[in-house]
C-alpha cells in the first residue's frame, strides 16, 4: 500500500473550479499537493467531513495592496477567512520596493501610500522595517513568514522615485533615467516580480497633494518599461486609468500599444456599471475590442459588488478629484480647516462637485444622503448614523452647509458613508451582464488599502453571498469558477486555481446556505494603534493553503504555508489570441 494522505475532505460537494456542476466526492493530500479527487481512497492522517459543504479550489485575488501589512499581518487578513489562498499586490505602480536608500525617498513613498490607499501613516512608519533596496531583499524579508500565497507587481512610481528622486514629481524621465528605471525592472522582474503596475488616475495624488510620479511618465517611457516584460516568462502588466470618464482615443491607444509591446495582457481596474451612466462602462468594455482588433489584449476587472464608500476630510482621496477641489484639500490640515469655514470656497467646492465636469459629481454629491458613521464631537455626538439631509431639516439649514460645519467641529475627522454608488436595479442587472462577459475578470478588492474608505475587501463573499444566492446572477458553480481557474488563468499561475490530480492543495470548504460577511466595523489592530475597517467571515469553515489548514470557523490556525509567487517559476506567459472574440452589450 501506499503511504497514507495528508488529509481527506469526505462527503462535500467539489466544484473544482472549471464551471461544471459540483459532485458528492472527497479530495485527497499528500505533500501539499491534491492526489486524488472524486473516489478516494486509503487511510488519511486527518480527515474532514464536509458533509453539506462546497469544497472548491482557494480563491484567488488578483488586486491587493498588502504589500505593507504583510510585516504586521502575515495572515493578510481578512482575505484568509474569507477563503482567499493567493493574492497579487503592488498594484496601481504602488510597491515598497525598490528602494533608492536614501531617508527622504522613503518617506515620499510612506507619505505616499497613506494619501493615495488609505494605510495610516503612523502603522506604515511603525510597522514596516523599510531596510531593503532591491526587489529580491523586499521579497527575501517576507518570504516564508505569510500564511497564504502571494505575487507581488513592480511598481512603476516606486521605481520612478526610486531613480529620479524628487525629479520623479512634475519631469520627464531623461533618455539615461529611462535607461536607469528599464534595468532596475529587469533586476525586479528577474528577482520574482510578477510584472509592472502603473496609473495615469487622477484620483491618485501623493503625499502632497500632487500626482504621484507615474502620471508624469511620457508616452515614450511608459512603453519603454512595458517592452521589458517581454523578456521575462510568465509576466502581466496593470494599468489604472480615470475610470470617472470615457477613456479617450490616446490612454485607449497607449493601453494597447504597452500590451503590444509587453506581448502581455493588460488588466486596468475597475469596471462598475451604473444605470445613471449607461454609456460609460460600454465605451470602457469598448477598449477591449480596439485592442483585440490590432493584436493586444486589454481585460478590465469587474466589481463583485456596489461598494459602499466611507470618507474624510484629512485623507480627502475621493473629494480632491472634484473639480475645484485639489487646491482646498492639499492646504495643510489647519488651513483646510479655515478655508472650508469660508462661505465663497463653500460655493466652489459645492459647484464643483455638481459640475458636468465631475465624474464622481453624479455618483457621490447627494449630500442630503450622506451618512454621519462616525462622529467626534461630544455636541453632534447623538447625529452618528444619520443622514446628513435629516440633520439639515432639522436645524433649517443647508445641507453642505450641515455637513461641513460638523467635519470643522470634529477637526476633520468625521467619517461619513456616501451612498453605494450606482446602486438601482437596473446597475444591478447591468453588473451581471458584465460578470459573464469573456472580455473581463470578476475582482477589484483592493484589499489592504482605503483602510477607511470602502468595504470592497469583502468582494468574494459578496459575490458568492448577494450575487449567487441572494440575486441569482451567477451560479455557484460558475461564480467559484470567477473566483478561481479564471484569474488564475489570466495571470498564468501554475498548478493553482482548480481542484485536480497534481494542483497545490489551496482549499475552501464553505456553507453556500450562510457563506457572506459579518458586518463592517471599525478594527483597532493596525501598528501604532491604528484603525482599519474590517468584517469577518460567516460560513466558511475551513481554508487549506498548500496542503496545510490556516482557518477554521473565522479562527487563525497559527499555520504559514504561503509562498512568495515568482514569475516564470510560478506562472507562464499567457498567450494572446490570434483572433480573439468580443461580446456586445
Amino acid at each position: 500500500m501506499g503511504a497514507p494522505l495528508d488529509l481527506r475532505i469526505e462527503g462535500g460537494t467539489i466544484m473544482d473550479g472549471s464551471g461544471q456542476p459540483g459532485v458528492r466526492g472527497s479530495v485527497g493530500v499528500r505533500d501539499g499537493k491534491i492526489v486524488a479527487v472524486g473516489e478516494v481512497s486509503g487511510d488519511a492522517r486527518e480527515r474532514i467531513d464536509a458533509g453539506g459543504m462546497i469544497v472548491a479550489p482557494g480563491f484567488i485575488d488578483v488586486h491587493t495592496h498588502y504589500d505593507a501589512q504583510a510585516f504586521w499581518d502575515p495572515t493578510l487578513s481578512p482575505s484568509s477567512r474569507f477563503g482567499v489562498t493567493t493574492v497579487i499586490a503592488g498594484n496601481c505602480g504602488f510597491s515598497i520596493a525598490p528602494l533608492s536608500g536614501k531617508a527622504d525617498d522613503t518617506e515620499y513613498l510612506m507619505r505616499m501610500l497613506a494619501r493615495v490607499e488609505g494605510m495610516p501613516l503612523e502603522a506604515l512608519r511603525a510597522g514596516v522595517p523599510w531596510d531593503w533596496r532591491s526587489f529580491e531583499e523586499y521579497l527575501a524579508r517576507i518570504d516564508g513568514t505569510l500564511a497564504i500565497n502571494a505575487g507581488f507587481m513592480v511598481g512603476h512610481s516606486a521605481m520612478r522615485r526610486a531613480v529620479m528622486g524628487s525629479r520623479a514629481i512634475g519631469q520627464a524621465a531623461t533618455a539615461a533615467e529611462l535607461s536607469q528605471m528599464q534595468a532596475l525592472l529587469r533586476t525586479s522582474l528577474a528577482a520574482g516580480g510578477m510584472g509592472l503596475s502603473t496609473t495615469m488616475s487622477n484620483s491618485h495624488l501623493d503625499g502632497d497633494g500632487n500626482p504621484v510620479p507615474s502620471r508624469f511618465a511620457t508616452r515614450e517611457e511608459m512603453i519603454g518599461l512595458a517592452g521589458i516584460l517581454a523578456e521575462f516568462e510568465g509576466t502581466t502588466l496593470e494599468f489604472e486609468p480615470t475610470v470617472a470618464s470615457e477613456f479617450s482615443e490616446d490612454l485607449v491607444k497607449l493601453m494597447t500599444d504597452m500590451s503590444l509591446a509587453a506581448g502581455r495582457l493588460l488588466n486596468w481596474n475597475t469596471l462598475l456599471p451604473d444605470s445613471r451612466m449607461p454609456n460609460l462602462y460600454r465605451s470602457h468594455l469598448a477598449a477591449s475590442d480596439y485592442a483585440a482588433a490590432r493584436g493586444a489584449r486589454i481585460v478590465p476587472l469587474v466589481a463583485a459588488q456596489q461598494n459602499t464608500l466611507t470618507v474624510n476630510f484629512i485623507s480627502a482621496f475621493i473629494l480632491a478629484s472634484y473639480p475645484g477641489w485639489g487646491e482646498t484639500m492639499r492646504l495643510p490640515l489647519d488651513a483646510r480647516k479655515k478655508a472650508l469655514m469660508d462661505p465663497a470656497i463653500r460655493r466652489q467646492l459645492d459647484e464643483g462637485a455638481h459640475s458636468p465636469e465631475s465624474g464622481h459629481g453624479a455618483l457621490t454629491s447627494d449630500w442630503p444622503k450622506w451618512v454621519f458613521a462616525q462622529i467626534h464631537h461630544p455636541d453632534n455626538k447623538h447625529w452618528e448614523g444619520k443622514k446628513v439631509g435629516e440633520v439639515a431639516e432639522s436645524l433649517g439649514k443647508a445641507p453642505f452647509d450641515v455637513l461641513l460645519d460638523v467635519v470643522i467641529a470634529d477637526d476633520l475627522k468625521t467619517l461619513l458613508v456616501m451612498p453605494q454608488r450606482g446602486a438601482t436595479e437596473e446597475s444591478w442587472e447591468m453588473l451581471g451582464v458584465v460578470w459573464k462577459d469573456e472580455r473581463t475578470i470578476i475582482g477589484s478588492s483592493d484589499a489592504g488599502a482605503h483602510l477607511d474608505l470602502t468595504d470592497a475587501f469583502v468582494a468574494p463573499m459578496q459575490l458568492l453571498s448577494v450575487g449567487v444566492r441572494k440575486r441569482g446572477m451567477l451560479s455557484l458553480q460558475e461564480a467559484v469558477r470567477q473566483l478561481t481557474s479564471v484569474p488564475a488563468g489570466f495571470y498564468g499561475l501554475r498548478d493553482r486555481g482548480m481542484l485536480k490530480a497534481g494542483y497545490c492543495a489551496d482549499i475552501v470548504v464553505f456553507d453556500p446556505a450562510t457563506v457572506g460577511r459579518g458586518p463592517i466595523y471599525m478594527r483597532k489592530d493596525l501598528p501604532a494603534d491604528a484603525q482599519r475597517l474590517y468584517a469577518d467571515a460567516v460560513g466558511v469553515h475551513h481554508v487549506f493553503v498548500n496542503g496545510r489548514e490556516i482557518v477554521r470557523n473565522n479562527e487563525f490556525r497559527g499555520s504559514f504555508p504561503g509562498k512568495i509567487l515568482r514569475s516564470g517559476k510560478d506562472s507562464y506567459t499567457v498567450p494572446i489570441p490570434a483572433n480573439q472574440g468580443t461580446r456586445s452589450q
